[in-house]
């Protein structure tokens, strides 16, 4: 049994000390890996914000009775905040090579950080299924492109009640089936992966907005584009409040949180730091523009129906125009670059996610790889078909998931640059025991539990309310819950800063009060990190001795 348990390891230190808490895939980057440059990040973060996903923000502010320049408005203040706060929370990325659940030992104890690790992990199992349904739905087009009678000639042998049907599932296997390959890729080899997946995204969607204009005929734009107010005067500010922080950076919350694990490649801080302030707002905007627009100018071709779902726009051209070819190989193409898209977004930002936390979780025997491999087996168990098809109470605590997450971006920012003062031993981050700083209460930061519950607290009855419509809460509550992800960051940041000023952690405090400037600290361990040389899976690892602080040890 010990044989097969040993088999099982991925390569790593022999050094038991250190065994529990790190491998390869969680330690500081070192300079051969750090291959992120502004091309990658800015195909990066075309990927991320120019895809269905983003696309379908206008149909969830115009709904809430806001007008199309309203909803956009809001869509322009919600990313530029975003942006800021992406760049805020991947500082230690940049400047120290780590990744989220690295730095997450740092606020909330070396075990206590299993918390904030944990919810990641839930979040991209949800997402990394949601987001494969959906590209599943474009299989489903190239399919019915080449039979138009498809759900005809596969026989639906799935209950009615999840809104599916046999055909929408296989071409969902399917999708899984082709996005398995791509998570084999390790993160620093992505840039020729990321530059053919942004081209091939940009060029349809550009395509895409050119023919709905170009097509939409005499009549014109749909009232999707309007500008009568559907909301009372008294109503649209709050309404625009909630757009801004609910529902767009909320939608965004989850990769604000993780920054860490994508900016630690970055060849230099700035290569992060300047595509998430330019390049982040500007692809959001756009793909949120032209979701709008497009579902605007194909309005009245379907009757006045708003089609937002581009996968669900390509199949109704399809029903419309069956014995057109020309339509069907359109659409099979357009299918195809959206296939390319919700890959380019889903495997880097879900299942690597995934298998960052789980590789931090489980380093012994988890790697990047197998942990993203996980990530997306485990998806399925979250049901995406119904996520997607049925309107269930799930979906709307995942849309106001930030409430939990703007208080853990707050600690994390808070951490960093006031308690800290931007300096992180970057070793007693791999060290268990009262012998590291990071330890604090038998390895948990109380301080940051009591900042967590400040911070989302008095946002839950609005919350609950949401969740819930039949639960009555007050204006002030309702107004408060709109406000989530601001509250949470500001509230929860300032509480944990405020209580490690009234109750220091001495060895952190004394850390933090050394000689050495901040640039210094960065320096020390950069240098010391890189001499330590990092592995791949198939290699193994070259024992190299490290000073820690508490003694020499293995890493």
């Amino acid at each position: 049994m010990g044989s097969w348990i040993k088999r099982l390891e991925v390569p790593q230190s022999s050094s038991t000390a250190l065994s529990r808490w790190i491998n390869n895939d969680i330690r500081p980057i070192e300079a051969k890996r750090r291959t992120w440059v502004y091309s990658t990040f800015s195909n990066s973060w075309l990927l991320t914000n120019i895809n269905i996903s983003t696309y379908l923000t206008g149909s969830a502010l115009i709904p809430l009775g806001l007008t199309w320049w309203q909803a956009i408005i809001c869509i322009v203040i919600g990313n530029l905040l975003s942006a800021f706060f992406c760049v805020l929370n991947s500082l230690p990325g940049a400047y120290y090579n780590l990744g989220f659940p690295v730095v997450s030992r740092m606020v909330w104890g070396m075990w206590g950080s299993q918390f904030a690790i944990w919810n990641r992990i839930f979040l991209s199992l949800v997402w990394y299924g949601f987001t494969a349904w959906i590209g599943g739905e474009c299989v489903y087009v190239i399919m019915q492109s080449w039979d138009p009678h498809l759900d005809q000639h596969v026989p639906n042998k799935v209950a009615a009640s999840t809104g599916t049907t046999s055909a929408y599932f296989v071409g969902y296997v399917i999708f899984m089936v082709i996005s398995a390959p791509f998570a084999w890729i390790r993160p620093h080899k992505l840039a020729t992966f990321f530059y053919i997946a942004s081209t091939i995204t940009i060029v349809f969607f550009l395509a895409f907005l050119v023919w709905a204009l170009a097509t939409m005929g005499p009549a014109g734009f749909g009232d999707t584009i309007s500008s009568a107010p559907a909301a009372t005067a008294t109503s649209v500010g709050w309404l625009m409040v909630y757009g801004i922080i609910t529902t767009t950076i909320g939608a965004i919350s989850a990769g604000i949180l993780n920054q860490n694990d994508y900016a630690r490649f970055a060849a230099r801080p700035r290569h992060a730091i300047m595509t998430q302030i330019v390049n982040f707002p500007i692809f959001t905007i756009v793909s949120s523009v032209i979701g709008i627009l497009v579902t605007a100018a194909t309005q009245n071709r379907f009757g006045g129906e708003a089609v937002w779902n581009p996968a669900s726009l390509l199949s109704r051209l399809i029903e419309e125009s069956p014995d057109s070819s020309g339509t069907r190989a359109a659409c099979c193409f357009a299918a195809m670059a959206l296939i390319v898209s919700q890959i380019g977004i889903n495997v880097p930002g879900n299942a690597l996610s995934g298998g960052f936390d789980l590789a931090a979780t489980f380093p012994r025997f988890i790697d990047i790889r197998r942990g993203a491999y996980i990530t997306m087996l485990l998806s399925v168990v979250v049901n995406p078909w119904q996520l997607a098809n049925t309107s269930t109470i799930f979906l709307t605590v995942l849309s106001s998931y930030s409430v939990f997450l703007g208080p853990m971006v707050g600690m994390m920012v808070s951490s960093y640059l006031v308690v800290n003062k931007r300096k992180i031993n970057v070793d007693d981050l791999y060290i268990g025991g009262s012998r590291g700083i990071y330890w604090y209460t038998a390895g948990i930061n109380w301080r940051s539990i009591v900042a967590f519950f400040v911070g989302c607290a008095p946002l839950l009855p609005g919350f609950i309310a949401a969740v819930n419509p039949d639960i009555g809460v007050s204006a002030g509550a309702t107004n408060l819950y709109d406000l989530s992800f601001i509250y949470g960051f500001v509230a929860s940041g300032f509480v944990y800063w405020l209580l490690h000023i009234v109750f220091p952690a001495r060895a952190l405090d004394a850390f933090v009060k050394n000689n050495m400037t901040a640039g210094q600290t960065r320096r020390h361990y950069r240098e010391k990190w890189d001499a330590v040389e990092g592995f791949e899976a198939e290699e193994g690892l070259p024992v190299e001795t490290i000073n820690t602080p508490a003694g020499r040890s293995k890493a």
